[in-house]
């Protein structure tokens, strides 16, 4: 099988996570017969550096034409004080608004291997954490009317948080059908007591929960799952909330772990195009030093293989070989352990490589 694939290597350790994610694919193409070329453009910092915004129109068009994208990290320190419109930030809202990325994966996974590394007690974990939060992406706050405006004398800002029952039913039915997939079992997160865009959210979802008479499905205030994420993780499977409480509750999840290096994460369209990104941010002040954790975006990889090729067993390969990596007991600085092996962030793309 022949795919294209437009990469985003961005700022800071992105283009070294890239790197190894690449060598990784290679390897799986080589062993499973499929051809995968790219397609390398700019976004966030660099872009600006060179063309004055975060993306430009060309590269768009690029990551709009392409099988799927792969995306290392935007942004650091010196382009703190770019006007807000051209922030390398704005790069990401960009993409997921033109190549219409509704819906967030972001799965919640602490390998055993690195149970010691989770900052809850042994007895809270148990033998893992297994779950995903799946994000709407492209409407709420993020999206709605801004601004700032001076009323009787004094400044006055404000965000609006729109959603239609269109954008909520499209998300509650990725959810579901994500949830069937899984262990049948969704918990549906919202603040229905005070918005009324909750309360629309949760009548759509009622709805949708008559279809999916096999999913257990439950809604949770998201300031209580907030809560049971740290009290009692394990009894979550599948999470599905709107942009902004997905954008906080999925970023304390995944400390969970120990390790945000450790994260990957997938942004799905209608179609088989998708962006498959870790979630941890460019880490400008390792850039270089050969010690970033590059398992988060060699395990995006594998579900860019999973959701946008439909290729199962090549994506079960490179999360097998991660285990192995792991269980062989080596590590990068970020999930090091007393007994292991530290090794780079080259070092740590060969290995996992090596075990496909």
């Amino acid at each position: 099988m022949n795919k294209n694939i437009t990469v985003l290597s961005g700022d800071g350790i992105g283009p070294e996570i890239i790197r190894e994610a690449i060598k990784v694919l290679d390897k799986v193409g080589e062993k499973f017969g499929h051809t995968f070329n790219y397609t390398y453009v700019d976004i966030g910092g660099c872009s600006i550096d060179k063309y004055g915004v975060p993306i430009t129109d060309e590269n768009m068009q690029k990551c709009k034409d392409a099988d799927s994208v792969l995306l290392g990290a935007v942004g650091g320190p010196k382009w703190d004080n770019c006007p807000s419109n051209i922030r390398p930030e704005k790069a990401l809202l960009a993409v997921r608004k033109e190549l219409g990325l509704f819906a967030n994966l972001r799965p919640t996974k602490l390998f055993p291997q690195l149970a010691n590394a989770s900052p809850l007690k042994q007895e809270i974990v148990g033998n893992g954490i297994d779950l995903l939060i799946v994000r709407e992406l492209t409407g709420g706050v993020y999206f709605g009317e801004k601004k700032t405006e001076v009323i009787n004398g004094e400044v006055l800002a404000t965000d609006i948080m729109p959603y239609s029952e269109s954008e909520i039913e499209r998300i509650g039915r990725v959810a579901f059908e994500t949830a069937m997939k899984r262990n049948k079992k969704l918990a549906s997160v919202d603040k229905a007591n005070v918005l009324e865009t909750s309360r629309l959210w949760r009548k759509v979802m009622h709805r949708l929960a008559e279809e999916y008479p096999e999913v257990e499905y439950s809604d949770i205030l998201v300031d209580n799952t907030a809560m049971q994420l740290i009290k009692n993780p394990t009894q979550f499977d599948v999470l599905v909330t709107e942009n902004m409480f997905g954008d906080i509750l999925s970023d304390e999840a995944s400390m969970l772990t120990g390790s945000i290096g450790m994260m990957p994460s997938a942004s799905l369209s209608s179609t088989t195009l998708g962006m498959y990104e870790p979630i941890h941010g460019s880490a400008p002040d390792i850039a270089g030093l050969d010690i970033a954790n590059p398992l988060g975006t060699i395990l995006s990889v594998a579900m860019m293989l999973r959701y946008s090729f439909d290729m199962k067993e090549e994506a079960d390969a490179i999360e097998f070989a991660v285990n192995k990596t792991l269980d062989d007991g080596y590590r990068t600085g970020d999930i090091m352990q007393e007994g292991k092996i530290k090794v780079g962030c080259k070092k740590m793309g060969d290995l996992v490589r090596d075990r496909i």
